[in-house]
């Protein structure tokens, strides 16, 4: 990050700042956000602006909508009243992104303000990175700070185009997040445990050959491990498995041997006969998995081999649930995992992103882990050594 400038390079006092951040948020029918994680990791930065007198304008997206048009369901109003409970001052919220209407509340701002822009993704021209969108965006503003890594891996007009436009900084989050997923991959403390899961080895493969490179340990679980049994010739019953992935697999097996780097796989299974919380279900090994029924969590023998291997870690890496932890039928192996994570209190513990923040959530087990990711996918490209649009279009 030494070419890239942060906020902390610059006194905004007076200045308007359009900063992009990262509040898609979950929230529930009643409109309440239900998890505020993100939007507490971008306080520091918004705060900082604000100590500084700056007008500070916040945009960010939420969920998927079409890009037609304001819809409620994806609205930023629930963000806004969170937003306004944590910092104890009032949010503005527009209806617009750009335009006249947006720019007089913009030139009505006191230092010291805070306006919110509706869902940047109501307008199809955000992901498109539309040149002209990134100017009406622009003109809102006299500088640009990105403190959203989660959607750092997109080259959107918020994330990339913008940043062309304007001087440009990295917000404390997004300072962080880089800075300490990539010293964790550059100069790990050893050995170096990386836990991998999710459903599909297609998805995490360019993160596996990476961390194969640089991990001691490597641990599968998930439903990936089904294609990881299928190239060592086992059977895995009606478990999800991609037959396509099996000889790509079955070369990270030999990777692995070759690299010298223990690859854990498991050895017995939560077996049930459908994919539902009431399911019947088995405790059997991974050589038994009976053809009508499907693994969905790793079972208690590998859960226990897993927790021995991340309790002598130095440095330890998780993405990716080991099996349906939704479900409580098949939260334990993940619950394992996460609680061996939190108890190796000497060794700096990464989670990156995704479902493993929810999981750790859900165990309440967040303030155990040392940092955790606000960006799943943005955090497995820069594990695979991509570079990230929104982080690139802040260098000098």
């Amino acid at each position: 990050m030494a070419d890239i400038k942060t906020v902390d390079d610059a006194d905004f006092g007076g200045k308007r700042v359009l900063v992009r951040v990262d509040f898609n948020a979950p929230v529930d029918d009643a409109g309440t956000v239900t998890d505020d994680t993100r939007l507490r990791a971008a306080l520091p930065t918004i705060e900082k602006l604000v100590a500084d007198g700056a007008k500070v304008i916040l945009t960010s997206h939420r969920g998927r909508p079409a890009g037609e048009g304001f819809e409620e369901a994806f609205s930023l109003g629930p963000i806004a009243r969170r937003l306004q409970e944590l910092l104890g001052r009032d949010i503005v919220l527009t209806r617009d992104l750009v335009g006249p209407e947006v720019a007089e509340v913009v030139d009505a701002m006191a230092d010291g303000d805070i306006v919110l822009l509706e869902n940047i993704r109501f307008d199809k021209r955000e992901k498109k990175n539309d040149p002209a969108f990134a100017r009406a965006l622009a003109d809102l503003a006299d500088a640009y700070v990105n403190d959203a890594f989660g959607t750092a891996h997109r080259a959107h007009a918020s994330t990339a185009g913008v940043a062309a436009l304007l001087p440009a900084y990295a917000g404390y989050l997004m300072e962080r997040e880089v800075a300490t997923l990539t010293g964790m991959l550059d100069e790990p403390k050893r050995p170096f445990v990386a836990i991998l899961g999710g459903s599909k080895v297609s998805d995490k493969i360019k993160v596996i050959d990476a961390l194969l490179d640089k991990a001691d340990t490597l641990i599968i679980g998930g439903g990936m491990c089904f294609t990881f049994l299928l190239a060592q010739g086992k059977a895995v019953g009606a478990s999800l498995k991609e037959e396509d992935w099996v000889e790509r697999a079955a070369a990270m097996i030999e990777k692995a041997r070759e690299r010298g780097v223990t690859l854990l796989l498991p050895t017995d299974v939560v077996a049930a006969d459908a994919f539902s919380n009431d399911a019947r279900t088995a405790i059997v090994s991974v050589d038994e998995i009976p053809a009508d029924m499907m693994g969905l969590d790793i079972g208690p023998e590998t859960a226990a081999a897993y927790a021995q291997a991340i309790g002598e870690a130095a440095s330890v890496f998780w993405n990716g649930p080991m099996g349906v932890f939704e479900m409580p039928s098949f939260e334990a192996g993940t619950r394992t995992v996460a609680e061996a994570v939190a108890a190796n209190e000497a060794a700096d513990t990464i989670i990156g992103g995704g479902d493993s923040v929810a999981a750790v959530n859900k165990f309440d087990l967040a303030d155990a882990m040392t940092f955790i990711s606000t960006g799943g996918g943005a955090s497995m490209e820069l594990v695979q050594g991509e570079a990230l649009p929104g982080v690139e279009a802040l260098r000098a």
